[in-house]
């Protein structure tokens, strides 16, 4: 995947409408940004995420981050590599330790644009966040490391999810509609 691949799966991306506002200045970012997928750019970068499903559909795994002291799904930063869903994997293999893990689609699952706040390396800036939603293939158990302060799998009822953060709450609701469609 290069730019130009983000750039069409952004076009061809059906956002909801609180979406649609992130999908416009995504690719307007990505237009206007030659190093829109480097940590380097101050003003924010491209960044992916991963909401890892376990291998029978029935949990999401979510990490509690060290740093932000938040309930979020795994994913990072690009630095540099323009494949997104490479990112994605990539950082969910990190971040949970568990390695057999797939692609449900090569499609994006949903967008986020969110503020980091500002911290002793760096300044505020923004995360362009692209998310896949991808599945454990495996029985293998995650293996936390320090970037969390807990993993944990979440199942399908929202009570449970342990945020109400809105980007987080959109994708659980997005997972649920998806996984009572197979499960039922």
């Amino acid at each position: 995947m290069h730019r130009n691949q983000l750039l069409e799966l952004l076009a061809n991306y059906d956002p909801t409408p609180e979406e649609e506002v992130f999908k416009n200045r995504m690719i307007e970012f990505l237009q206007n940004h030659e190093d829109a997928f480097e940590r380097s750019l101050a003003k924010g970068h491209i960044t992916a995420s991963a909401w890892l499903v376990s291998n029978d559909g029935t949990q999401a795994l979510l990490m509690h981050h060290a740093k932000l002291d938040m309930w979020v799904q795994l994913g990072g930063h690009c630095d540099g590599q323009t494949d997104a869903l490479a990112v994605a994997i990539k950082e969910a293999q990190e971040e949970s330790g568990i390695l057999s893990i797939e692609p449900m689609s090569h499609e994006i699952f949903d967008i986020d644009i969110h503020t980091i706040p500002a911290n002793s390396k760096e300044a505020e800036h923004e995360h362009f966040d692209v998310r896949f939603i991808l599945q454990v293939v495996s029985d293998e158990q995650y293996i936390q490391n320090s970037e969390s302060k807990e993993l944990r799998w979440v199942g399908l009822d929202k009570e449970l999810l342990p945020t109400r953060e809105r980007s987080v709450v959109r994708i659980f609701d997005k997972w649920k509609r998806l996984a009572s469609y197979y499960l039922d």
